[in-house]
C-alpha cells in the first residue's frame, strides 16, 4: 500500500506552532489579569462593583489553572503567591475556605509549590484559621491545605509541631463536623507514621481516649480513621516502645467487643464494604492482647471470595495524590477558556496497511536468508 507523505505549507506549521503555544500563553495572561485583582484593595474592589461572589468566581477559576504543576509554580514567579495567601485572611469567609483550596491544588505532591510557601509564611495563616477561625468549614479547608503542605515535608512537619499543631488537632476531634473529624484523624496517623516518638506527645495530651470515643462514632470513616490512629498508638516501634492502651483500661476492650459483635450482627453485603474495619479490629485486639479476636473463630476476618493476607489499612491513606489533571485531563474544562475580568481590567496508519508491511518485511527477510545461504 502506497504512503503519502503530507508536506505543511510554511502557514500552516506557523498556525499549527501558534495553537500549539497558545494555551501556556493565555493561561499565564489569564494568570496576571487574576493576580492584579488579587492585589487591588478590597474596598477598591467593592468600589468598583466586585462581589465577594465574584472573587470565589475568580478563585475557582485560578484553582483549575494551578492544577498544572507548572502553573502552580509560575503563579509565585508572576506575583499572585502573596496575594492569595493574603486571602486567607479576607473578612469574608467564603473567601477564606476557597483561598485554602487554592493553596491546597498548589503544593498537593508539589516540593517546589511546598517550599515557596513555606517561605511566604503561608502555614502562619493557615494554622490560625485551622485552630481558630468560626467557621468550620474554614477551618476544615485550612487543615486540608496544612496536611497537604506539611506532608513528605519535614521542614513543614517540624514547624506544624513547633507551633502546638497537636493541640489544635486535639480540639479538631472534638468538633461536631465529621468531615473535620475525618481529616484531623487522617492527619495524626500520618504524622504519627512519619514520627513515631510523636506518639508519647499524642498521648499524653490524651488522644487516646478522644479516639476511643470517636471509634464508636455512627459515621464509618471516622470510625475507621480512630482504629486507624489507636493501632499506630498501640504498635510497637522500632526501639521497642508502644503506648500501652489496654492498662487500666477496660473501655477499649468494651469498645472492641461492641464493634465485634455490631460485625457480627451484619449483612453479607454490610460485611464486605466493612472489610477495613474487621481488619483493623482483629489488628488493634491482637497488638494490645497479644491474642487474635474472636472474629477468627467467627469467620468474619477473611470472607469466602477474599484474598487470605489482610490489606495494607494505613498506607493507602497517605500516598501522595495524583493531580486531577493527571487522571483525567478531558474532564477538565479548557483551561483557555475565556472568563470576564471582574474588574479593569486549539492518524498512524491503518491496521491493513500495517499488517501489508510486516508481510512484505518477513518476505525480504527470507529472501535475504535465502541468497545468502546460495
Amino acid at each position: 500500500m502506497d504512503f503519502k507523505l503530507i508536506v505543511l505549507s510554511e502557514e500552516d506549521r506557523r498556525w499549527f506552532m501558534e495553537a500549539m503555544q497558545s494555551q501556556t500563553v493565555d493561561v499565564i495572561k489569564r494568570m496576571k489579569e487574576i493576580t492584579l485583582v488579587m492585589q487591588t484593595p478590597e474596598q477598591v474592589l467593592e468600589s468598583q462593583g466586585v462581589t465577594p461572589q465574584d472573587i470565589e468566581d475568580m478563585l475557582d477559576e485560578l484553582q483549575e489553572h494551578v492544577e498544572s504543576i507548572d502553573m502552580a509554580n509560575d503563579l509565585h514567579s508572576i506575583g499572585g503567591l502573596a496575594p492569595l495567601l493574603g486571602y486567607l485572611k479576607n473578612s469574608h469567609a467564603n473567601i477564606r475556605a476557597k483561598a485554602a483550596e487554592v493553596v491546597t491544588t498548589i503544593v498537593q505532591n508539589n516540593p517546589q509549590s511546598q517550599q515557596l510557601v513555606m517561605e511566604a509564611n503561608g502555614l502562619e495563616p493557615l494554622l490560625s484559621n485551622f485552630a481558630s477561625d468560626p467557621d468550620v468549614t474554614v477551618r476544615t479547608k485550612a487543615l486540608g491545605a496544612i496536611s497537604s503542605l506539611i506532608r513528605h515535608n519535614k521542614p513543614g512537619i517540624e514547624a506544624f509541631r513547633l507551633a502546638n499543631g497537636y493541640a489544635a488537632l486535639r480540639d479538631a476531634l472534638g468538633s461536631e463536623s465529621v468531615k473535620f473529624q475525618r481529616k484531623a484523624l487522617n492527619l495524626i496517623q500520618y504524622l504519627l507514621n512519619e514520627n513515631a516518638s510523636d506518639c508519647s506527645v499524642v498521648d499524653k495530651l490524651g488522644f487516646p481516649r478522644i479516639m476511643l470515643h470517636l471509634a464508636s462514632s455512627e459515621d464509618p470513616d471516622v470510625r475507621e480513621a480512630a482504629l486507624r490512629g489507636l493501632l499506630e498508638l498501640a504498635r510497637e516501634k522500632a526501639d521497642g516502645s508502644a503506648i500501652k492502651l489496654a492498662e487500666d483500661n477496660e473501655k477499649l476492650k468494651q469498645l472492641l467487643g461492641e464493634r465485634i459483635k455490631g460485625i457480627s450482627l451484619m449483612s453479607p453485603e454490610d460485611l464486605g464494604a466493612a472489610r477495613e474495619e474487621r481488619h483493623l479490629v482483629d489488628s488493634l485486639w491482637n497488638a494490645c492482647y497479644n491474642e487474635p479476636s474472636s472474629l477468627r473463630d467467627k469467620g468474619l476476618l477473611v470472607l469466602p471470595g477474599e484474598d487470605a493476607p489482610p490489606p495494607d489499612v494505613a498506607s493507602k491513606h497517605f500516598e501522595p495524590p495524583l493531580r486531577a489533571w493527571a487522571a483525567n485531563p478531558a474532564s477538565k474544562k479548557s483551561s483557555v477558556e475565556q472568563k470576564e475580568t471582574p474588574l479593569l481590567l486549539g492518524p498512524g496508519p491503518s491496521s491493513e496497511a500495517t499488517s501489508n508491511q510486516d508481510t512484505s518485511m518477513s518476505e525480504a527477510d527470507a529472501n535475504g536468508q535465502t541468497n545468502a545461504s546460495q
